[in-house]
C-alpha cells in the first residue's frame, strides 16, 4: 500500500475513532513544525496499525486506553475516553479495564485514569442527547 491509500485510509479511521471535531482542529492547527508529525500519525497509527484487520475497534480502543494508563499518558487518555464514550463503550466497560490497569500498571496511575474517567463521562452525561452509560 502506498502513502496516500495509507493517508486516505487513516484520515477517515481517525475521523471516525476521533471525531471530525478533533481531526478538523489537529488539521488546523499543524504547524510548519508539526505537519509532518501530523501526517505520520495519520498514515502510521490511523492508515497502518488502526486498519489491520487482526483485532476489532472496539479491542483496539480499549487496549489504547490501558496502554494509556501504564504510560501515564492523561491528555490521551482523556482523548481515547471521549472517543470511547462517544462510541458506546460503558463505564462499566470502562470500570473494568481500569481495574484490570492497576493491577498491572500500578495502584497511582489507574487512580488518575480513574478521575479522568469520571470527568469525561460526566461530561458525556451532561451534553444535551447523549447519556453515559452506567
Amino acid at each position: 500500500m502506498d502513502d496516500a491509500r495509507r493517508r486516505r485510509r487513516g484520515m477517515k479511521v481517525r475521523r471516525e475513532v476521533l471525531g471530525e471535531a478533533h481531526v478538523a482542529r489537529a488539521t488546523a492547527e499543524a504547524t510548519a513544525l508539526d505537519r509532518e508529525f501530523q501526517d505520520l500519525v495519520t498514515r502510521y497509527v490511523w492508515g497502518e496499525i488502526w486498519t489491520r484487520p487482526g483485532l476489532p475497534r472496539r479491542t483496539r480502543r480499549l487496549l489504547t486506553i490501558a496502554m494509556l494508563v501504564a504510560l501515564n499518558r492523561g491528555e490521551e487518555l482523556r482523548l481515547h475516553l471521549r472517543a470511547a464514550a462517544r462510541d458506546g463503550v460503558t463505564a462499566k466497560d470502562l470500570r473494568e479495564v481500569l481495574l484490570q490497569a492497576a493491577v498491572y500498571c500500578g495502584v497511582p496511575a489507574a487512580h488518575n485514569a480513574f478521575r479522568i474517567a469520571g470527568e469525561v463521562l460526566a461530561e458525556a452525561k451532561a451534553r444535551p442527547g447523549r447519556s453515559a452509560r452506567r
